[in-house]
């Protein structure tokens, strides 16, 4: 029984941890300064949404592994490394965030809900650490477990909402990698043969960063519980 729970643990942290760790080690392994490339990452996103006549549209650096689309402040933020990097993943990930902005700029149904539900579920995180101090302070005063478990209900319900957003906006990071970035680098002739294969490797990881986002808010959910 006890090897059966060990390897129970190991596979729960595989599982949470696993994507991950696949998802850095894609974008390491294609991170190779490429001095045959004409432009960096940053420049290639400039160039893409001038093209789709975004130039509104910021540029902005951010702290490594944060890439992102802000569609509230209207800004591609890019790590240094792909900011300023002339390599596959620069480009990929470049392309990726421009295909958020043109989502943004289409309408892309999954794209505002997700925008929606970023900013109402801030505000639910701090209900739910609000019912999690005061669970002791309602045992003293009310001394009924049923209310404690009750609050141990909302606080979990509260907290999936960000697993489930995480899932939800799944087909959105897939319609940017695959429906807009992959094609603009192929058919705008960014890369080629080899480049463009590893581009979607790329972009695979880019896309399975939300899984291991909700993975891993699923962890946080277990540690408030406990």
């Amino acid at each position: 029984m006890p090897i059966l729970i060990l390897l129970g643990i190991v596979g729960l942290l595989a599982l949470i941890y696993g994507p991950q760790y696949w998802v850095r080690r894609v974008m390491a392994r294609h991170s190779a300064h490429r001095p045959d490339f004409p432009g960096t990452g940053g420049e290639l996103a400039r160039f893409l949404l001038d093209q789709a006549d975004l130039k509104e549209i910021g540029l902005e650096e951010t702290l490594a592994g944060t890439d992102h689309y802000d569609p509230i402040a209207r800004v591609v933020r890019l790590s240094p490394d792909n900011l300023n990097g002339r390599s596959v993943t620069a480009v990929a990930v470049a392309a990726h965030e421009v295909g958020h902005a043109i989502q943004h700029r289409d309408g892309d149904p999954f794209l505002v809900t997700r925008t929606r539900w970023a900013v109402g579920l801030a505000g639910l995180d701090k209900v739910a650490f609000g019912l999690l101090i005061s669970i002791p302070l309602i045992g003293i005063i009310v001394k009924s477990p049923l209310i404690a478990m009750a609050q141990i209900v909302a606080i979990f319900v509260l907290l999936s909402g960000r697993v489930l957003m995480h899932v939800l906006t799944l087909p959105m990071e897939i319609d940017a990698s695959f429906k807009r970035a992959l094609p603009v680098l192929e058919h705008g002739g960014f890369l080629h043969g080899e480049d463009l294969n590893s581009a979607r490797q790329v972009l695979k990881a880019a896309a399975g960063t939300y899984i291991a986002s909700a993975l891993a808010t699923l962890l946080d959910v277990v540690r408030w519980i406990r």
